[in-house]
């Protein structure tokens, strides 16, 4: 009896489930079976991993404070995305599939009608997870479907809202905030619903710059969330629009309210919360000592060691703004120390310590920090092309100082006596030895500490890590032993190094008048070489070319350094000392009168109107026919322009070179060259000549003069351009093979008449009757030009021909009456062979090819 009742119930239940897994018939167990199949195994398992999608991208956002938040935290990813690619994130491919699946296994569409309730929710999942997968299209398509298919279904204004957040992420801002106002006056959204559908209005106001009514949005958002986390965000976000409005009381009772949530939002808002109330607070008015306890507070409490980046930068400008610049640089400094993550904090702490040093005159030092600032700015962002304008005003200055500070300390060891010589060397040595000894010891204590060992001496390895039953090894730092190893490893790797900023640099070694890390002299010393005093004695310049030529580059670098502190920086003091220390120092005397005026015109910037009138009177009786004393002369003309000031005479060479008067503007560039020696105005003359060179002699006599550009005006925008014309320009003009004259090849072709240059009438006499019988020439548009080959020939040159064969036969074109007229023998050529000829002159190689 009871074989044939299990058979039965089988095949009963069988049947059972075979009809209910059918999605062709529309009853009471099928759409409950598939529901429900669809809720707790397909939907299920894709809202978990959506979640867990979600919670991966919180995690890997990094919020940026220094500018106003985003109402949702999401990263979106742009760069070298392919058009239909996406940053695939395994959770929510998972999500979708598991959307998809729902779909497809358990969707009962009759006659065009869904009857599986929970498919609308296999849509709303599918939407979210193409949504942060940021694939907004396809996504849009979902949302967009659920509104189509499903109008009375119970998700209708989740979808609205989760479409509209996409719109917003495809920049259609108008679009959202019209569908987004026309929900909230349909329906009477609450709780979880209206927070999400103000929060994203809020948002799409925000990109619209409508920040008062964002601010309303969010104030109704932040009520409406069941969410302490969303409540703290859009508090945060209130108290920055209002900041951003200026109303900085509206501001602060919003950060209050975020501080007073304390540990039921993340304590990042409320830290943020407390900074930004701090950098609110009134330093004129305020109390001073109020804002120091807190921020002693915020430093002190241990809950807050994650943020301490943020507490230090703060603890620092509070100290700025009070003109303690020494504790704020220890502050800013103790910031960039914890390693923080924030990019723009590090650049901003870079920055104000660079303005620091900047201020202060110490310019080497707050170069380095604008390197370090630009490091942690986005390439060719507006705060980097800022900050990088900054570090290229002060190349010049580091240049020329670091030239000023070794050739100072050659010279000094040069005028020492033999006995001071002595006693310097013997001084340094004794510090080497010293230093030697405490290596001695490092490497016996290493030797001694090899490998890292436990309070028992038992080899720290798989084998050795317990000593006893109820006793494991020791964290490494409550062990004195390998403490002590850990130490001595590191000098050995890195040496003596202090606690500081930068520490790793290599300039970070001993001190003295060298250091053994980055000085040839004492890395090229013997053992006993290196204890010698003799050794570096021998080493000190003794001939008197060599020593004339260090002082001479040393005066030129003390030259350059008053001008750029007196011209870009309006440093004024340092100017004046760098052109005292410059006379005091025998200079040249093509840089007496130059710096005697400079020096005039620094007394008068600072008052000191005596020093000025002597400095005036010295230099109208001792010049009185230079430019300098006929300006002191004439005050009154002094701010007309002056014929024969460098940027006049430059301008008429320039002129002079557009008309191809190439000898005279080398020739006279050389001069003017030895004139204004130690100007700026000598950069831009010496790139004139040399294009000029170039343009008259060659491309050899070009490359040389370039090169001689690039090198010794290394640091001026002339330099700069000529080290680009070196690397860039001249190689693709070394080619010298001809090309192919051929209409296949080429299709501009010119026709050239040749002339002696001396012969100038001759040349302008040709080329207007050539220009006249040009202008009756049917049937072709031609016209004619002047160029200088080199200094003995000059062309005059018809334009317009596009056949190899009619510029050969050039004269068939002309009239009977106006071959008489044009009787000079021509050549023809292609015109990028005529670009060879004249960069490389090598016409002769081109008459001896048959090509004509």
């Amino acid at each position: 009896m009871k074989t044939p009742f299990k058979a039965i119930l089988a095949i009963v239940l069988s049947t059972f489930f075979v009809v209910s897994c059918s999605r062709k018939k529309n009853n009471f167990v099928t759409r409950n079976f598939h529901a429900v199949t669809a809720e707790f195994n397909a939907l299920y398992n894709g809202h978990v991993a959506l979640e867990q999608g979600r919670i991966s991208l919180n995690e890997a956002y990094f919020d940026n404070y220094w500018e106003v938040l985003p109402v949702e935290r999401m990263q979106i990813v742009e760069d070298n995305m392919a058009p239909g690619q996406s940053p695939r994130n395994e959770s929510f491919t998972r999500a979708e599939e598991k959307a998809a699946k729902a779909i497809q296994k358990h969707s009962i569409n009759i006659e065009g009608k869904e009857k599986n309730p929970q498919i609308d929710e296999a849509y709303l999942l599918l939407g979210k997870s193409r949504y942060f997968d940021q694939r907004f299209i396809p996504a849009l398509e979902a949302f967009n479907y659920i509104l189509y298919k499903y109008p009375a279904s119970d998700k209708i204004n989740q979808a609205k809202v989760w479409r509209e957040k996409t719109n917003i992420r495809l920049d259609n801002n108008e679009l959202a905030i019209q569908n987004l106002e026309r929900l909230l006056r349909q329906e009477d959204l609450e709780g979880q619903d209206l927070a999400d559908a103000t929060s994203i209005l809020a948002q799409a106001y925000l990109n619209t710059k409508v920040i008062d009514t964002a601010i309303t949005q969010l104030k109704i958002a932040s009520k409406a969330t069941k969410s302490n986390e969303e409540r703290g965000r859009y508090l945060f976000i209130q108290g920055q629009l209002y900041n951003k409005l200026g109303y900085k009381d509206s501001a602060n009772v919003a950060f209050d309210k975020v501080i007073a949530l304390n540990r039921k939002t993340p304590r990042i808002y409320m830290i943020t919360a407390y900074i930004e109330k701090i950098k609110n607070f009134d330093y004129e008015n305020g109390d001073k000592l109020e804002v120091r306890e807190l921020l002693s507070e915020l430093e002190e409490n241990r809950e807050n060691r994650p943020y301490l980046d943020k507490i230090y930068h703060q603890i620092g400008e509070y100290y700025l703004k009070n003109n303690l610049d020494s504790l704020a640089i220890v502050h800013y400094n103790k910031s960039l120390r914890t390693n923080t993550k924030d990019k723009l904090l590090k650049a901003r702490n870079y920055e104000i310590l660079g303005d620091i040093n900047f201020d202060k005159s110490v310019y080497r030092e707050a170069g380095a920090y604008y390197d370090s600032t630009m490091t942690n700015l986005v390439l060719n962002s507006k705060p980097y092309r800022t900050i990088k304008r900054k570090r290229d005003n002060l190349e010049d200055v580091i240049y020329y100082e670091a030239i000023a500070k070794v050739d100072d300390s050659i010279m000094n060891l040069v005028n020492l006596s033999e006995e001071d010589r002595v006693a310097y060397f013997e001084s340094f040595i004794e510090k080497l030895k010293i230093k030697a000894e405490e290596e001695k010891e490092r490497e016996e204590a290493a030797k001694r500490n090899s490998g890292l060992v436990t309070v028992n001496n038992a080899l720290g390895g798989a084998s050795g890590i317990k000593s006893g039953g109820n006793q494991g090894a020791l964290f490494y730092f409550y062990n004195p032993t390998t403490v002590a190893y850990g130490k001595n490893e590191f000098v050995k790797v890195w040496g003596d190094r202090t606690l500081e900023d930068n520490w790793r640099l290599s300039n970070k070694g001993a001190s003295g008048i060298v250091a053994a890390s980055d000085n040839s002299v004492l890395d090229l010393a013997s053992e006993e070489e290196k204890f010698d005093p003799q050794f570096y004695i021998s080493k000190i310049p003794s001939e008197e070319k060599q020593i004339d030529s260090i002082s001479k580059e040393r005066n030129y670098a003390y030259y350059q350094l008053g001008l750029i502190y007196k011209e870009k920086f309006k440093e004024y003091g340092l100017a004046k000392n760098k052109f005292q220390n410059l006379l005091e120092s025998n200079p040249e005397e093509r840089l007496i009168l130059p710096s005697k005026y400079n020096l005039y015109k620094i007394y008068e910037a600072l008052g000191e109107n005596g020093e000025a009138t002597i400095a005036k009177n010295e230099i109208i009786a001792k010049y009185p026919e230079s430019r300098y004393a006929t300006i002191l002369n004439n005050p009154d003309q002094a701010s007309e322009r002056d014929e024969n000031s460098p940027e006049s005479l430059y301008e008429a060479l320039y002129e002079q070179h557009v008309k191809q008067e190439y000898a005279e503007v080398i020739s006279k560039s050389e001069n003017y060259i030895n004139i204004f020696d130690g100007e700026p105005i000598v950069s831009k003359l010496e790139l004139l000549k040399a294009i000029a060179t170039g343009r008259l002699h060659g491309y050899e006599a070009y490359g040389k003069a370039i090169n001689y550009l690039a090198i010794t005006y290394a640091n001026t925008p002339e330099g700069k351009q000529a080290q680009n014309i070196e690397t860039n320009i001249l190689p693709k003009l070394a080619e010298k093979e001809f090309v192919v004259e051929n209409d296949s090849i080429t299709n501009n072709y010119k026709v050239i008449f040749q002339f002696k240059s001396q012969e100038s009438d001759k040349i302008l006499e040709f080329k207007k009757i050539l220009d006249e019988v040009l202008k009756d020439m049917r049937y072709y548009t031609l016209k004619s030009s002047v160029d200088v080959y080199d200094v003995n020939t000059t062309f005059v040159i018809v334009h317009g021909i596009k056949n190899a064969q009619v510029a050969k036969t050039f004269d068939q074109l002309l009239t009977e009456e106006n071959k008489k007229k044009i009787k000079e023998p021509y050549f023809s050529i292609a015109s990028a062979n005529y670009q060879i000829i004249q960069i490389h002159k090598n016409l002769d190689v081109y008459m001896n090819k048959d090509n004509n």
